[in-house]
């Protein structure tokens, strides 16, 4: 994960300033499962239990969005993201948007 900004799920940070609103970040990534990732979870889901191919399918597609969302806020000039949220979609069937966004900001440390 990109250390260079600051990042929070709540609308401010603890020992820091907000000194300049940016406005929204975003950063999107749409990916869909294989034949073979699709066989291999249904077993899993007649079988029971946790399915380790989705939960890798689900965490990658997060930390992507994620990093692509850095990189918006980067180009912005931000420090920081605050109020930053995950959304998820069903594109069509086998197809999931996942969506990380947040507010950009510039922030200074509080002394």
């Amino acid at each position: 994960m990109d250390n260079s900004l600051l990042i929070t799920t709540s609308t401010s940070l603890e020992g820091y300033k907000i000194v300049k609103q940016l406005g929204l970040v975003r950063g999107i990534t749409v990916r869909s499962r294989s034949i073979i990732g699709n066989i291999a979870g249904g077993f899993m889901t007649i079988f029971g239990g946790k399915s380790s191919i989705y939960t890798e399918l689900c965490e990658n597609a997060r930390e992507e969005a994620l990093q692509l969302m850095f990189e918006h806020g980067k180009e912005m000039g931000a420090n920081a993201i605050i109020n930053m949220r995950y959304d998820a979609n069903e594109v069509m069937n086998g197809l999931t948007e996942v969506l990380a966004y947040g507010t950009a900001v510039v922030v200074v440390k509080i002394d």
